[in-house]
């Protein structure tokens, strides 16, 4: 069976979904093919879903008409189609790539069983299907092992601690989330997790995982020791997800790689989002896939002049309140952190920082020759919007008595 459609999009996360909506609202015909069983959501949100804060429902996109929910197992660029696991095959005139990325599964011995499944236990977090068998898993006193510190690992383990697991976050680097905060906002979150009963271990690599009957019984530590685990979370970062657009001939490095028009190496497939490689950049984060959709939909629908040159893009992690003991000072209460540009300051770079050890809060900014290049704040966000904008405009700050005190005021200063 062949069907046509003047645009095909493959994968219906965020970008995905984002993209078809666009191309709707602006007339172009455009077909949405995920292969995900569940309606496409929101997946910056799974980890409030696996704290209890949210149900699935309340995380869906709004779904574009049409969707079709297969796998897409092959591109034939020279028939312009695109042939599915249910024996369909999709005609297009122009293609474009929203496959988005796959967990990294570290190399532990005893990942994997004979059968080359994950143990009973052992789980990714990058799904909703994910996030719903470690809902379904964790009850209180439940041992959980969370493997790696980033982003997604300390959201997964503050989820389970609030739903009761006794948590042991496992992470290799020095700190937590390394890449995105300096050492003083690191040690904030390190002990907002210790303060929810999370066990951090930092300089940690873990190189075994110990089954037995099929089921996950512990983690075992670089050092010999041994961590008793009935489930563990892999939470070790994302690759892009580039199997299809390589068995095409597209050209790919890190990802696959498009222009300011988001147009791959054949003209007629376009990428975005997780999987796209722009200008030497895999960005792996929600902005910079919505901005690429708006940019592609505008391309799509005939304006010749829409480009896309990067994101400036801005970190946030936002946990909203769980049960347990309310109050300013409860590790229960909303945590909120945001982050952007170089958090390490140079030298000769001016920095200011606001930091209250009761509170648990700090706010910090980094200026480069009058100009904002980066910031990270935690605990106190209300002045995230004025910075944000002061950074992505790269525009010499307005200079006057103790500029940059006021960049961290209440209303940012402007």
């Amino acid at each position: 069976m062949t069907s046509n459609a003047r645009v095909v999009v493959i994968g219906a996360g965020l970008a995905g979904v984002r993209l078809a909506r666009r191309l709707g609202e602006l007339g172009v015909p455009a077909l949405l093919v995920g292969e995900e069983e569940q309606a496409p959501y929101n997946r910056v949100l799974l980890a409030e879903v696996l704290a209890g804060r949210y149900a699935p429902e309340v995380i869906a996109l709004p779904a574009p008409d049409g969707l079709v929910r297969t796998r897409v197992t092959a591109i034939d660029r020279a028939a312009r189609s695109v042939s599915c696991a249910d024996g369909t095959r999709i005609g297009y005139g122009t293609l474009v790539l929203a496959t988005g990325s796959n967990p990294v599964l570290p190399p532990l011995r005893g990942l994997f069983t004979e059968e080359h499944e994950l143990p009973e236990g052992v789980h990714a977090f990058r799904t909703l299907d994910d996030c719903l068998g470690l809902a379904k898993a964790v009850r209180p006193g439940v041992r959980a092992v969370v493997i790696g510190g980033g982003l997604l690992g300390v959201s997964a383990a503050r989820a389970l601690a609030v739903r009761g697991a006794q948590v042991v976050l496992a992470q290799q680097a020095e700190r937590l989330m390394e890449r995105q905060l300096d050492p003083s906002a690191s040690r904030l979150v390190h002990r907002h997790l210790t303060d929810l009963g999370v066990e951090v271990h930092t300089e940690c690599r873990v190189r075994d995982v110990r089954s037995l009957g099929g089921a996950v019984r512990s983690v075992e530590l670089a050092d010999g020791y041994a961590l008793d685990a009935d489930l563990v979370v892999l939470a070790c970062g994302v690759h892009p997800r580039t199997g299809l657009a390589e068995a095409a001939g597209l050209a790919v490095r890190k990802g696959v790689v498009v222009d300011d028009e988001l147009r791959t190496s054949d003209p007629h497939v376009h990428a975005l989002g997780d999987c796209a490689q722009h200008d030497g950049t895999v960005y792996g984060l929600a902005a910079p896939a919505l901005e690429q959709a708006d940019v592609l939909a505008e391309l799509l629908a005939g304006d010749t002049t829409a480009r896309y040159t990067g994101t400036r893009s801005l970190t946030r992690l936002t946990l909203t309140g769980a049960a347990g003991p309310t109050g300013p000072d409860s590790p229960f209460g909303p945590f909120d952190l945001a982050a952007f540009g170089e958090t390490e300051a140079r030298p000769g770079d001016d920095v200011v920082q606001l930091a209250d050890a009761t509170r648990g809060t700090y706010r910090k900014v980094v200026v480069r020759d009058d100009r904002l290049v980066g910031g990270v704040l935690v605990g106190e966000l209300g002045t995230v919007g004025a910075l944000a904008r002061a950074w992505e405009g790269a525009e010499p700050l307005p200079l006057g008595d103790g500029p940059l005190l006021h960049l961290l005021t209440n209303d940012g200063g402007f």
